[in-house]
């Protein structure tokens, strides 16, 4: 087998036609609301590798140090021969993983870009010359189809994600990646912890404006996709803790009345001065949480590793 194959289980115009559903639905709604998604073309990326390196921004350093610490505690309970991540990205953190499983034959990065998916598995095949990387463009979101690979696997969900997922959809996703596990698969997740507001808020709104920038990216994904016209200087920047649900939200709020226009879909937006649209739930977690969340989908953990100061945790769990 090639060291490297790339398959496709998104159709070419899947990505296209959820734009125009999601603006579609999310900005005519009330509230209005997008799915985070959509920050990510590649300035959105670009901007977002920028917050990662932003003091403010603590959670990608602290699962980079539970990772470290703890890579070959994941090994050993784990014996993985594939290792799955969904939503890998530059696959950058997950370098530690692989350099640590002594018999992980098989790399399957899941992600929305081909681009990505075949740069990261240039150079992890350069540092890996045995390793096999079958990458999917697929969107995990909406089921998932895995190549035919050996076991154990070694499903990962990093860098928190699944707390931009809303209670329900989490729900849904951990089930269907419990219908997918066979015995002696386990399942690694990323979550970010509850914690003071006085550290929550900055990591989502840093002092030079990176997040915000991030933020209104949105808005110029929309404009060149969809020929919208919208101006990001009509809106600010809001980044909220709700402790009720204990999530962060982010928000464009109009700094006056908006009337957008989007051609593609023969549809104006208007905003009220004031008015807001949400770009991004981001929930955090305890504990007892995760674990009834992951036992209600019929998982067991049975490891949980924080960083040192306890702000972000990386549990493992098995099908039950």
């Amino acid at each position: 087998m090639s060291p490297f194959v790339l398959s496709r289980t998104l159709p070419l115009d899947a990505t296209a036609a959820a734009l125009r559903a999601d603006v579609t639905e999310g900005l005519t709604r009330s509230p209005k609301e997008l799915p985070p998604k959509w920050f990510y073309d590649a300035r959105g990326s670009e901007l977002f590798d920028e917050i990662t390196l932003l003091p403010e921004y603590y959670p990608t350093r602290a699962e980079r140090e539970i990772l470290i610490d703890r890579a070959d505690a994941v090994a050993a309970a784990t014996g993985a021969r594939t290792l799955v991540e969904l939503g890998s990205g530059s696959s950058d953190k997950t370098r530690h993983l692989i350099g640590a499983l002594p018999s992980l034959a098989f790399y399957v990065p899941v992600d929305v870009s081909e681009s990505a998916l075949t740069g990261a598995a240039e150079t992890l095949l350069a540092e890996h010359p045995a390793l096999t990387v079958h990458a999917l463009v697929a969107d995990f979101q909406y089921g998932l189809t895995l190549p035919d690979v050996p076991g154990p696997r070694l499903i990962a969900f990093l860098g928190g994600t699944i707390g931009n997922l809303l209670p329900s959809e989490r729900a849904t996703f951990l089930a269907g990646i419990r219908s997918g596990l066979a015995p002696g698969d386990a399942l690694l997740l990323g979550t970010d912890l509850v914690k003071d507001e006085s550290v929550l808020v900055p990591a989502y709104d840093d002092s030079r404006g990176v997040t915000a920038a991030f933020n209104k990216n949105v808005l110029a994904v929309i404009n060149r996709e969809l020929g919208a016209d919208f101006d990001p200087g009509d809106f600010e920047h809001v980044a909220l803790w709700d402790a009720r649900r204990e999530w962060i939200e982010m928000r464009l709020r109009a700094r006056r009345p908006v009337v957008a226009k989007i051609p593609a879909l023969d549809l104006a937006v208007h905003f009220e001065a004031g008015e807001e649209l949400r770009t991004e739930v981001s929930a955090k977690f305890r504990h007892d949480g995760v674990r009834e969340e992951l036992a209600a989908a019929g998982l067991e953990l049975t490891h949980w590793w924080t960083d040192r100061q306890g702000r972000f945790a990386l549990s493992l769990s098995v099908p039950v």
